[in-house]
């Protein structure tokens, strides 16, 4: 069973389309600026993967959030055909902060927002008409879990046609949080080198069309193959191989592959010492065998750590990896950690070559887990 990726869009700090985020990606150029949503006085952390997009004086506005997915959701709808009617398609939206940021500034200066409007269903119902739309807050991994409901949507014929998006904006309540818990500063995000040190926050947002095989009526980007997803619930935040493995095993049940199959994989690579190690070492035991193994790359070194879309916007970027046959580099890796000695992760420059299956890999607190398998189309 597979089911086909029809539309595409995604916009994060490097780009507004997915084109210009894979691009610049692969140029791989430091892309963190100085903290512009907060007071940096407040915090130790001085830099974030933040989008331009606030007004020229300074300061931070309501619903950007929104404006995002309600940006990528009507460039996907165009990108697969659909138009801007989609009362008959399901919008399924994961993120990890929903509107918070819009409550910080009601709470904060009194910023003119409405109770309903921190539900994204009311500007996707003003948008574009639609009925039917849910929100999961799997923290990290909710789009790939929202993935995964709209192909079960698809199975079960509660549709032909779902929307799958995400998105998130920085929000000082999280940012603090991070800076509070991480034991060490870090200044950029670094996954897998041994100067890595944590998290950063980034935004943007992200989202596909999923239709049943074969029923659209445009080009096919790629096919989801199988989604796995689990919570381990091993710990609050440190990530648990056991869990890790077992998602990753039923994603290649789910999509009938093997390890040796997997061409490219799109690492959660947040940069914590903890998830770093978990991840490498998980993969070094599944491809042990699996000959030179796949291509491995990590996006969030360009994009910051984008929360709940982060697992859809590697997915897009997997798809445009498999059409140029190109991995762009992990920016910033030139010395890996021991635990990702013999991985094929993609350094200094991009690396080419035929890559027809990819692994997406995304891991939330709490131990919420999720795992895709992308074809390419064709």
């Amino acid at each position: 069973m597979t089911w086909d990726i029809t539309g595409m869009a995604a916009v994060a700090n490097i780009g507004a389309t997915p084109g210009e985020i894979f691009t610049a990606l692969c140029t791989g150029q430091e892309s963190r600026k100085p903290l512009q949503a907060f007071d940096p006085d407040k915090y130790r952390a001085a830099y974030a993967y933040e989008i331009d997009d606030r007004p020229a004086g300074g300061g931070d506005i309501p619903r950007r959030a929104t404006r995002w997915l309600t940006a990528v959701v009507r460039q996907a709808a165009a990108d697969a055909g659909l138009g801007e009617d989609l009362a008959q398609v399901p919008v399924l939206v994961g993120t990890t902060m929903r509107e918070q940021r819009s409550l910080e500034l009601w709470w904060r200066d009194g910023a003119q927002v409405a109770l309903e409007d921190l539900h994204f269903g009311t500007a996707l119902k003003a948008a574009f008409g639609t009925s039917t739309t849910y929100t999961f807050a799997n923290a990290c991994s909710a789009t790939l879990y929202a993935l995964g409901m709209a192909t079960d949507m698809i199975d079960l014929g509660q549709a032909d046609t779902v929307v799958v998006a995400g998105t998130d904006a920085a929000t000082e309540s999280g940012f603090g949080t991070l800076d509070r818990v991480q034991n060490d500063l870090p200044t950029a995000l670094r996954p897998f080198d041994t100067t890595h040190k944590g998290m950063l926050m980034g935004e943007g947002a992200a989202a596909v069309v999923v239709q049943r095989a074969g029923t659209g009526d445009g080009p096919v980007h790629a096919r989801v193959r199988g989604v796995s997803m689990n919570c381990d619930a091993h710990h609050a935040t440190a990530p648990d191989p056991d869990g890790i493995t077992r998602a990753v095993l039923d994603a290649y049940r789910r999509a009938g592959v093997r390890a040796s199959d997997i061409d490219l994989v799109m690492l959660h690579g947040s940069g914590t010492p903890r998830n770093d190690a978990t991840e490498s070492s998980v993969l070094r035991h599944i491809f042990q065998d699996a000959g030179p193994g796949p291509r491995m790359t990590a996006i969030k070194a360009m994009t910051g750590h984008t929360l709940g879309g982060s697992g859809l916007l590697s997915l897009v970027m997997a798809v445009l990896a498999m059409k140029n046959g190109t991995v762009p580099p992990v920016l910033g890796l030139a010395d890996p950690i021991p635990e990702a000695a013999g991985l094929g992760l993609v350094q200094g420059s991009p690396a080419s070559g035929d890559l027809a299956i990819a692994q997406i890999d995304a891991f939330g607190f709490g131990g919420i887990n999720a795992v895709a398998i992308v074809e390419a189309a064709g």
